[in-house]
């Protein structure tokens, strides 16, 4: 552990001691019990209870979007390659993705929240966060709210959902997770620091393998680990994410539940029946996502404007890489000195390609901009 002297510890110290004072926020993250497959055993009733995936045909290369428990008890997982899955649970039954079926309850859950609050930040069809820190209902208690919001799903789309309670969006996510499936665990603030404690470094968000495996090398196991570290110390070891993660380790997250989502990038990607076993083979690709590619860009608005292309390949033992390149244009000659610095990182047959850009919102901007010429 690197040796911290007084002078960089006592601020640390303090600005922790204040942001617990400040921090009032009550925030539920609610997130849906393998959403996809409840939708469908909901709807096919002969499916319930039998191992079942959605996803895509093992025939054709499919990969697998969502399972039930029954099916994860056979270690099926989503991202799996059908035919993996397949191998793992011979009795796996897997179905074609319903995507209307699944929007329209998710519509039908997002009313259901605006019952108790309009601070709503949707993260995907089957989850999202709320806060609740303003609402009134049940004089203010975010555990009774979470309680009815869990209640109201199952009788109205019979299908459960789980729900952390907590003072910020990054506790509130692990909590909902604590106790699935139909489940509901509550975080107080004064359970923070104590909870938090025990959490091994995995558990954080960013925190991926890589990271954490340098982690482990360093002897950060658990957040009370990487609590004998200061701020500065973790900057050096890991850029700018050490502060965030000085942060996290003390459940400390100011990130406000944004209602208002907008896009951060357009992309298309495709998967291929065979795999493509060359550099030359996946440039023969790229006009024709390049043409999909420009119609979806045609069809986004003019809010935004378009930012830096991106590249995604996937090769056959799913590995994956993403490379993008501030300042380059979306030529097709721009894609391919993309893909071609992106094969080389792997220089193996390849299962997926994808392109797209990223967005830079030009209404936010816009509103910037009011705001210092006023």
């Amino acid at each position: 552990m690197p040796a911290s002297d007084v002078n960089e510890i006592l601020p640390d110290l303090q600005h922790a001691k204040t942001h617990t004072q400040m921090t009032q926020r009550k925030i539920i993250h609610v997130d849906c019990d393998c959403f996809y497959a409840a939708i469908e055993m909901r709807d096919d009733p002969r499916l319930a209870s039998k191992p079942l995936a959605v996803g895509g045909s093992a025939d054709r290369r499919g990969v697998i979007a969502t399972c039930n428990y029954e099916a994860r008890a056979y270690g099926v997982r989503s991202a799996m390659s059908s035919r993996h899955a397949l191998k793992l649970c011979p009795d796996l039954t897997i179905v074609k993705p319903r995507m209307d079926a699944y929007k329209v309850a998710s519509r039908e859950i997002q009313t259901i929240f605006r019952d108790y609050t309009d601070l709503i930040e949707p993260l995907s069809l089957d989850e999202a966060f709320l806060d609740v820190s303003e609402s009134a209902i049940f004089a203010g208690s975010a555990t009774r709210i979470a309680q009815d919001i869990r209640r109201r799903v199952s009788n109205q789309l019979h299908i459960t959902v789980s729900a952390g309670v907590a003072p910020n969006k990054f506790l509130a996510k692990i909590a909902s997770d604590w106790k699935k499936p139909n489940g509901l665990f509550v975080i107080t603030p004064d359970q923070v620091e104590d909870f938090v404690a025990l959490l091994p470094v995995t558990k954080l968000h960013g925190v991926g393998k890589v990271t954490a495996d340098k982690m482990g090398r360093l002897g950060i196991v658990s957040c009370t680990d990487l609590r004998g570290w200061n701020k500065l110390a973790l900057v050096r070891e890991f850029g700018t994410f050490g502060e965030r993660l000085w942060n996290l380790a003390r459940g400390m997250d100011d990130r406000p539940v944004q209602n208002d989502s907008r896009r951060q990038s357009v992309s298309v990607e495709n998967t291929f029946d065979t795999d493509l076993p060359d550099l030359a083979s996946c440039l023969e690709k790229l006009p024709d996502l390049l043409e999909t590619l420009a119609g979806r860009m045609d069809r986004i608005g003019d809010g935004y404007r378009a930012g830096k292309p991106f590249v995604k390949v996937k090769f056959h033992d799913f590995s994956q890489t993403t490379l993008e390149q501030s300042g380059a244009g979306r030529s097709l000659e721009s894609y391919q000195q993309l893909l071609t610095q992106a094969f080389a990182r792997g220089s193996k047959p390849v299962r997926l390609l994808g392109i797209g850009v990223r967005l830079l919102d030009l209404r936010g901007a816009h509103e910037q901009l009011e705001l210092f010429t006023l």
